[in-house]
């Protein structure tokens, strides 16, 4: 008798495959530079403009976790069979389906974007380009590991301009860029992934954010210049920077503290991956409550018990369905 997935395993499956659980964490870098972008121009935070971005966020972040699972479906097949598409769980046909409509859903959301803008069109474009971002990294990135580690940075960069592509609040862009870069390239060596992260690699990864962040405060230095105001005001350099650098401390006290409890150096790499990406909402709501108040820094902080109830409920569902699947007899030799 065939096997058909019950609702629950349907449901379960689409979880896992667009990582829904970790999609807070996109949507709380969307939220930021919104909320900073709104503070910085003194200009009224619209409710559709926070739905489309919500939008793009969810979108954008989904994508990129279909798109990358058909592109690894094969070596998956190898290394992670229990994933949907390798396990036969979800078909390749409507695995691009998915992937198709997340992308056309995060477009959608930026045209919404624009329109609330009076055909500013600036959001969109930075939008397309985070998306090819996203694209390259799947299809060649990952695979040239320095240009992969940077990649990934990047996106996160580019996805929180997304929002205020003015940079009215540069540093908070910048410390996504540095955290996932940074991030990204330990756990890929804690992790023991292929090809192996050399010294060469991390050499590459170091210069080139050296070479990104030198160029972001040209630009931004010469921003000063043509306006003529203290760079102070004109960069927001303000005493709010100490939350994000005391939430800087923390988390590297946390990643150091794991590292030293955990033998294993792959499920150190796992673990403080996934902390990391949740501490992005840490770094969000520390900027928020700098730069615009307590009242929206807890509600972007309200992001991250979300996220880890969500991580948790995955896991547990997943349990749940596996101790309640039937048991499967082998024929005694």
């Amino acid at each position: 008798m065939a096997f058909v997935p019950t609702l629950s395993q349907r449901l379960l499956t689409l979880l896992q495959f667009t990582r829904l659980a970790l999609v807070f964490t996109a949507i709380s870098n969307g939220w930021a530079a919104m909320l900073l972008q709104a503070k910085a121009t003194a200009a009224p935070l619209e409710p559709a403009y926070c739905v489309a971005m919500t939008i793009v966020s969810i979108g954008l972040y989904t994508f990129g976790m279909t798109l990358n699972d058909l592109i690894d479906r094969r070596r998956d097949r190898q290394i992670a069979s229990h994933r949907p598409l390798p396990s036969g769980r979800i078909s390749v046909r409507t695995a691009h389906g998915i992937c198709v409509l997340l992308g056309l859903f995060a477009v959608g959301g930026g045209v919404w974007m624009a329109m609330l803008h009076r055909g500013q069109w600036i959001s969109l474009i930075v939008l397309l380009w985070t998306m090819g971002l996203i694209a390259f990294y799947d299809f060649a990135g990952k695979y040239l590991v320095a240009t992969g580690l940077l990649s990934l940075g990047l996106i996160r960069f580019f996805h929180s301009t997304i929002a205020a592509p003015t940079l009215a609040v540069p540093w908070h862009a910048i410390v996504l860029l540095l955290h996932v870069t940074i991030l990204s390239t330990i756990c890929y060596g804690l992790e023991g992934k292929r090809p192996r992260l050399t010294r060469g690699h991390v050499a590459t990864v170091s210069l080139g954010l050296m070479l990104v962040v030198g160029v972001l405060i040209s630009v931004l230095a010469e921003r000063v210049r043509l306006t003529a105001v203290p760079w102070r005001i004109a960069l927001w350099w303000t005493p709010g920077l100490l939350y994000v650098g005391a939430a800087i401390a923390t988390f590297t006290a946390v990643a150091i503290t794991i590292r030293v409890q955990t033998p294993d150096r792959r499920r150190a790499g796992r673990t403080i991956m996934l902390y990391g990406l949740l501490w992005l909402i840490v770094y969000d709501a520390s900027f928020v409550l700098g730069y615009v108040g307590w009242k929206w820094a807890l509600v972007v902080a309200a992001l991250l018990p979300v996220s880890m109830l969500c991580v948790q409920l995955t896991r547990w569902w997943s349990q749940l369905i596996e101790l309640a699947g039937k048991p499967q007899y082998q024929r005694a030799r």
